[in-house]
């Protein structure tokens, strides 16, 4: 495969996972998480680890709450510079996930230093730099260490007003579910390992994982706008569990309106899984209800670890018209409306 990049140096080589793929399984951290002690919570902590929410937030005052996140992880392409977006738009994504505007960053670089030449390891954090110019927001400072595998991410902080957090766990009854991205980027990132992605599909999967996630800000204005979260690593289904899990509800997909990449089914059907995408059903399938057309290629697309995925919005339906405008004038033209919330048991159903 020709990719932009034309280095000896495989980025992907160092690291035994890339992208959100690298994420502990769902079910292993639930059980690392299980005992962990509890601690006196201040008032002025809006949102912390109960649902598993996209970030931490803090109120300073009436008018603005402080909204705190970090995420890191290990190369899943070979470009330096490609990697610095990803990893950069993925991490500024959580902030837009809480309806919140970032405000500053701060680097996490771990990196080889005896293999990887100092230009390489520039051209990630310039990468970095680049979206977050995009974002609007400085690297403000940050964190470096000399590490056995290539390691990059960003802290990020963000404001929002107190009565406008959209959190994941307030989806009601009656509530349509859109989703901001198309899926597939696990499968892109398995194929592209391999060498078996082509220069389209390359370029297809830097677009979506290179796209800031801002419709969030102008989401957390809609008072139509219930829950939200964006999609990562434990995939459409994982993602949507907790949403689930958190208002109590059940999640209704339909599998024939979820948008997908450009030839992911195909290559899916050819093998091109991440083992990800096991793990994470063997962590929460216990909770999802697959439909018996469901295939093992579509199963493996709701599982599949979406690197810097797409926003999901639970709203009521007389909102859906003006989000899905709002996407389409952001340039997330593949929005789509995937499914529903229902009264019932905190799990998710799909259906063809």
């Amino acid at each position: 495969m020709n990719t932009p990049y034309d280095n000896n140096i495989k980025l992907t080589s160092f690291s035994h996972g890339g992208g959100c793929g690298c994420k502990i399984a769902p079910g292993v951290l639930a059980d690392i998480l299980k005992n962990s002690s509890g601690f006196p919570v201040p008032e002025e902590l809006l949102v912390g680890i109960e649902t598993s929410d996209d970030a931490a937030v803090y109120k300073l005052n009436d008018e603005q709450a402080l909204i705190a996140t970090t995420d890191f992880f290990m190369p899943i392409v070979d470009d330096p510079y490609d990697f610095g977006r990803i990893a950069a738009t993925n991490a500024i994504s959580d902030v837009y996930a809480m309806g919140g505007t970032p405000i500053m960053a701060l680097a996490l670089v771990g990196m080889p230093i005896n293999k990887l030449p100092i230009e390489t390891i520039g051209k990630i954090i310039k990468g970095g730099e680049s979206i977050c110019s995009e974002a609007g927001i400085p690297i403000a400072g940050g964190h470096t260490i000399d590490s056995a595998e290539p390691i990059y991410g960003l802290v990020v902080m963000g404001l929002v007003h107190p009565s406008k957090i959209k959190r994941n766990a307030d989806a009601k009854a009656g509530d349509v579910l859109i989703l901001g991205k198309p899926l597939g980027v696990g499968i892109l990132s398995a194929a592209l390992k391999k060498d078996a992605l082509d220069t389209a599909g390359y370029a297809t999967m830097i677009a979506s994982t290179t796209k800031l996630n801002k419709p969030g800000i102008a989401l957390s204005n809609l008072s139509g706008v219930h829950a939200l979260t964006d999609v990562t690593g434990f995939g459409l289904l994982g993602h949507l569990l907790e949403i689930a899990r958190g208002s109590g509800l059940t999640a209704k997909l339909s599998m024939g309106k979820v948008p997908l990449l450009s030839n992911v089914q195909q290559l899916a059907s050819n093998g091109f899984i991440t083992g990800a995408s096991a793990r994470n059903w063997d962590g929460y399938g216990h909770d999802v209800i697959l439909g018996n057309d469901i295939s093992a290629v579509q199963k493996a697309l709701l599982t599949d670890p979406q690197t810097s995925g797409g926003l999901l919005v639970s709203c009521e339906p007389s909102a859906v018209a003006d989000i899905l405008a709002l996407f389409a004038r952001e340039g997330f033209a593949q929005a789509a409306v995937i499914g529903e919330m229902t009264n019932g048991q905190a799990r998710v159903e799909v259906s063809v």
